[in-house]
């Protein structure tokens, strides 16, 4: 178990996306939830996000993984990165936990790190939140202010960005932890051998919403509404600033109607941007055989990374799972908040869907798709 040694609500009050914190010593006597070698064991298969990034005095070099080896790459100046390890790794789930005084909804991923000295990134700058874990070894960390910071070789679409005058210059140790929001440019250098984990959280963007508005608008054959007005613009190649705002109002409209974006919503931010490890079964489960698992102590376990959301004020009874919409018939408002917000439930906790074959049927159902596994109380 990982428990964060800091008052999270004081924390989301005075820091969450306003200003960035080094927390000394946030976990007490911190343990690596995965050995460099394991991580590096990940990073050879094909379907896991990783990449190497070599320093080359002031600039860097990415390589895209899978790897075979390490060996091309030296004793330093270089550092692996892989993606969703929380996916891959059901160890290092327990870390994430620590972090979910933060609903699901904004979480991204878990992001592991091992790095030889010297190794880095390079200066840049993140559109998310991200907390910063410290394991093994030191790394020295800069966070530089808001700011106009200009881009790496004049190119816009670059995360990198030219130095920085530092507002945080910290060398963080096991168990440390550095929160920075976005829009705050930031440097990581490793002094020696060091495991380190990145925790993100993100929010769509505009261009993301409407884009999946339009889609979901096209999929349930809504937003046919167009404008229309009462006056007129007194020359024929103008548009007026009232039909300019009262075209946009539409939108407006749109974004005020939860029957118009609801659904949009809940699939849009159940979704991951990174693979799942799905977990299907050789033969497909039927309702009794879980039934007995369950008198048996199996625990229903959701997989790593896997998002269950449940919309406050839904007017149906349903969850978003992964992209998708599940709709519970005859099911208590319970049954739903025990899905969306317990990662592992205990057979005491699963009683409630053996009295429901509706729901038992949905829960045996996510099992065969592969989202929920059953799993032994590792407690015992």
């Amino acid at each position: 178990m990982y428990t964060l040694n800091i008052d999270t609500q004081a924390f989301i009050k005075q820091h969450w996306q306003q200003k960035p914190l080094v927390i000394k010593q946030a976990f007490i006597d911190f343990e690596d939830p995965i050995a460099a070698d394991e991580l590096a064991g990940l990073a050879c298969e094909e379907e896991i996000s990783s990449r190497v990034v070599v320093t080359k005095g002031d600039d860097w070099d990415v390589v895209q993984g899978p790897f075979e080896d390490y060996d091309q790459f030296g004793e330093d100046n270089w550092q692996l990165l892989v993606q969703a390890v929380n996916h891959w790794y059901p160890d290092s789930q327990a870390l994430v936990e620590a972090f979910r005084f933060l609903p699901d909804w904004r979480f991204d991923d878990l992001m592991a790190s091992f790095a030889t000295p010297g190794g880095g990134v390079g200066p840049h700058i993140d559109n998310y939140d991200v907390f910063i874990i410290q394991g093994d070894g030191e790394r020295r960390w800069k966070v530089g202010d808001k700011g106009q910071h200009k881009r790496r070789g004049d190119n816009p679409n670059s995360p990198l960005v030219d130095d920085f005058e530092p507002i945080i210059d910290v060398v963080l140790q096991k168990g440390d932890v550095l929160y920075i929001p976005p829009g705050y440019p930031h440097c990581g250098e490793t002094l020696s051998l060091a495991l380190s984990y990145s925790i993100g959280f993100r929010a769509p963007s505009q261009q993301e919403l409407l884009t999946e508005l339009a889609d979901s608008l096209i999929d349930s054959n809504q937003g046919h509404k167009r404008f229309n007005s009462v006056d007129e613009p007194a020359t024929p190649g103008m548009i007026s600033q009232s039909h300019q705002q009262g075209i946009m109002d539409l939108l407006t409209q749109l974004a005020q109607d939860p029957a118009s974006y609801q659904t949009m919503l809940g699939k849009l931010l159940s979704q991951n941007r990174f693979e799942l490890d799905i977990c299907e079964g050789e033969e497909p489960l039927t309702a009794d055989e879980l039934l007995e698992a369950i008198e048996q102590g199996a625990i229903i376990q959701r997989i790593g990374g896997l998002k269950v959301l449940q919309l406050e004020n839904d007017n149906e009874q349903r969850l978003f799972i992964n992209g998708e919409v599940y709709t519970f018939a005859n099911v208590t408002n319970d049954m739903l908040q025990l899905l969306a917000n317990q990662v592992r439930i205990t057979p005491e906790e699963a009683s409630v869907f053996t009295a429901n074959a509706a729901a038992l049927d949905i829960l045996t159902g996510l099992l065969n798709q592969g989202l929920f596994y059953l799993a032994e109380d590792d407690c015992e």
